[in-house]
């Protein structure tokens, strides 16, 4: 799920780092890509709250799709309906290959590791490393780069060898 931030400072602060960082992390990925025997390639996805039952997934998408053509009394039904039940929300993986290596990885949980201080998917509310906004109240492109190519390195150095 995505990250709780504790105020509204730390919401804007989010919000000034996430498209940046999110745009880095894809170039430094490419330039990882460009030296390595490794393919990659980007899938949207839709990721459900944990406890979503498969049958309540295909309820949800089957209603989705039937709001596309549906009148608009019946839209109206529908939308009630999707009010009571879990929605996905949507997701960005890299898919890595190599050989008969297959590695995923999910795009929204490396920037967070970019832009959050320690991050762990496990952790209930996050902070923002707000070494990377500068005395001004901007990014630090500089510190932005910096960190979105190590987590990237790291990615990599993490992949099985062949």
């Amino acid at each position: 799920m995505a990250p709780k931030l504790s105020n509204s400072v730390a919401w804007q602060q989010a919000e000034l780092l996430m498209q940046p960082a999110f745009i880095r992390v894809i170039d430094n990925i490419r330039k990882q890509l460009d030296a390595s025997s490794w393919i990659g390639t980007y899938q949207d996805v839709l990721i459900w709250p944990p406890s979503t039952t498969n049958e309540i997934k295909a309820l949800v998408t089957n209603l989705l799709q039937e709001i596309e053509t549906a009148t608009p009394e019946q839209a109206d039904e529908i939308r009630e309906t999707l009010a009571r039940l879990p929605m996905p929300y949507p997701g960005y993986h890299l898919h890595l290959q190599r050989q008969e290596q297959q590695v995923g990885i999910d795009m929204w949980e490396l920037c967070y590791q970019v832009c959050f201080r320690n991050y762990s998917s496990d952790d209930e509310t996050v902070d923002i490393d707000t070494s990377l906004i500068d005395e001004f109240g901007e990014v630090d492109w500089q510190r932005l780069d910096e960190k979105a190519r190590d987590m990237v390195e790291e990615v990599f150095l993490s992949l099985p060898e062949g």
